[in-house]
């Protein structure tokens, strides 16, 4: 039994004990190569030292996370930095990860707990247990308390203990794990969709707290959805101060009978916002005042309106100054450009102060546009000159991303990368062309279509260009030149897999194998999940190589 940490979930490789990669743990399937700066955090070891027992391959598993007091210590420099603030823990320890400076990354106070083992050779471990103890030998930081137990009831008290000490650990807990130590077991247990049957995350109850609701202010957000967000007496939550809420909607707010001045219990569940559960309707005086839809937009004062079938109230203003604010910070944020030292106050310095009302503003400052403003000396000022410079250069999933466009986050981006090699491909594309990439829908497409479609998106694309904007686009796969580690294969599934069987087969055609339906004698492989049928005979009357999932997503990578 060990605490499950809220943090960075990553894998380390190391091949005769030297670390060779890092990468997070993705979707499963791929996931991204952080090496430089991993190798950057004190806590993990380079080298595999303090044993004999040295691996000619291993993959440990483990969580980056960084301590509460170290969090709100970095809230507190980006605050005066004028620098948007990480929402948690977690996102404070995957975007130091994430940072394409790796001198970011060793400055900020990671610390790594390993817990897990994917393949190995070269060493043989019987137990989890064993594999722990092995873990301490060679110098890897393993989970703040590891308990082996005997029987469910066993493991049940420690779960209750780890939940009752959790205010007073220095790190963010969201639950308990109890696995299988015997590996043996673990082996026949298996797994079931992506979960392994051989442990059990038991999630602890979110944190809460009991407060009063001082306001209700209406924000504005860059696509003009208002959002009515509570600004509360501070209170410490889960051992994080929180001052605001979010009520997420109107329907909300009726639905829950929240006023101004209700007491209420708000609660901060893992990375989730911190938002109102309930209000104590006992402790009200009389005083509470309720919080109507706005008629107006709270800071351009044009129309509001709330679409038919929506829950959503939005800004119908096109020049609306605080959609124009978020714009550019979304522009500028670590995803889309990644203009460090461009923070939320900043943003809104430059903006307020006339220096830019546009996000192509961003690129015609010159040092002494920002010289005359408070909060920039001459170091400050060339820094964020350099930055936005060194941001000119960017990939098309970024840059697509900056863009903003309704529904367009930075997965579907990635998409739209890897489909179109140009960004000037995009323009007046037609919905019928983006349907045909796979995981993207009619809402997504019609979205895409409708911005490239206008002009005067077009217009401020090619302004930007001609401030010396390049795009690339190295995520793009071109049938031709995509690498396909299954050319000429033929694969054959049967059982239940972690995933829908139609999806695995799309997956192992668009890396160039073909899905059959039967075994025969042009077989390569057969993929064997849970409960196999009668393939799995015949494959072996046939001498067909029988692989498990995994397996397949090995060939897959490439290895």
């Amino acid at each position: 039994v060990e605490p499950k940490y809220d943090g960075l979930a990553i894998e380390l490789t190391y091949e005769n004990g030297i670390l060779v990669r890092a990468s997070t743990r993705g979707d499963g399937y791929v996931g991204e190569d952080v090496t430089q700066n991993i190798k950057t955090i004190k806590s993990i070891p380079l080298r595999i030292e303090g044993t004999d027992r040295i691996p000619e391959l291993i993959d440990i598993r483990g969580e980056v996370y960084m301590n509460i007091e170290d969090f709100e210590a970095l809230n507190r420099e980006r605050e005066k930095r004028g620098e948007s603030l990480f929402a948690n823990p977690r996102n404070a320890a995957a975007g130091s990860v994430r940072q394409l400076d790796p001198s970011i990354t060793a400055s900020r106070r990671l610390h790594l707990a390993c817990y897990g083992v994917g393949s190995y050779r070269g060493i043989e471990f019987s137990s989890q247990w064993e594999f722990i103890q092995w873990l301490k030998d060679a110098r890897f930081p393993v989970p703040y308390i590891v308990r082996l137990v005997t029987g469910i009831e066993s493991a049940i008290e420690v779960v209750n203990e780890l939940e009752e000490i959790r205010p007073t650990l220095p790190f963010e807990a969201d639950g308990a794990v109890i696995k299988v130590n015997d590996f043996s077991l673990q082996k026949a247990l298996g797994v079931k969709t992506r979960e392994p049957r051989w442990a059990i995350a038991y999630k602890f109850a979110a944190h809460q707290g009991t407060t009063v609701i001082r306001e209700i202010i209406p924000s504005v957000g860059r696509t003009g959805v208002i959002t009515p967000v509570a600004i509360l007496e501070p209170v410490r939550i889960g051992g994080v101060t929180v001052s605001r809420s979010t009520l997420h909607n109107w329907d909300e707010i009726e639905r829950k009978d929240i006023r101004v001045g209700d007491t209420v219990v708000v609660e901060r569940a893992g990375d989730v916002i911190p938002h109102v559960i309930m209000v104590v309707k006992e402790k009200r005086t009389g005083k509470e005042r309720p919080f109507p839809i706005p008629e107006k937009c709270p800071v351009c004062s044009a129309k509001v309106v709330r679409p038919e079938g929506e829950v959503a109230v939005r800004c119908v203003g096109l020049n609306c100054p605080a959609q124009a604010v978020e714009r550019i910070r979304h522009f500028v944020s670590k995803g889309a450009m990644d203009i460090e030292g461009l923070g939320e106050k900043n943003v809104e310095l430059l903006y307020n102060e006339g220096r830019i009302k546009h996000f192509t503003d961003i690129y015609r400052l010159k040092k002494e546009d920002l010289l005359s403003l408070p909060r920039f000396a001459e170091k400050s000022a060339q820094n964020l000159i350099d930055a936005i410079e060194r941001s000119k250069k960017t990939t098309l999933a970024r840059f697509l991303y900056a863009l903003g466009i309704l529904h367009v986050g930075e997965f579907t981006a990635k998409l739209l990368a890897r489909s179109f090699k140009r960004l000037e491909d995009l323009y007046n594309v037609s919905k019928e062309r983006i349907l045909t990439i796979p995981q993207i829908g009619e809402k997504i497409a019609s979205s895409v279509a409708d911005f490239f479609s206008d002009p005067e998106n077009i217009k401020a694309i090619e302004e930007l260009k001609g401030l010396g904007l390049q795009v690339e686009n190295p995520d793009y796969e071109a049938e031709g030149e995509r690498k396909r580690p299954l050319e000429g294969l033929t694969f054959v599934i049967t059982g239940t897999l972690p995933r829908p069987r139609k999806e695995v087969e799309e997956l192992i055609e668009s890396q160039g194998g073909h899905a059959a339906s039967s075994v025969s004698k042009k077989t390569d492989y057969l993929v064997v999940g849970e409960n196999p049928g009668s393939k799995l005979k015949r494959a072996e009357s046939l001498g067909v190589k029988r692989i498990s999932y995994d397996e397949l997503i090995k060939l897959l990578k490439g290895d």
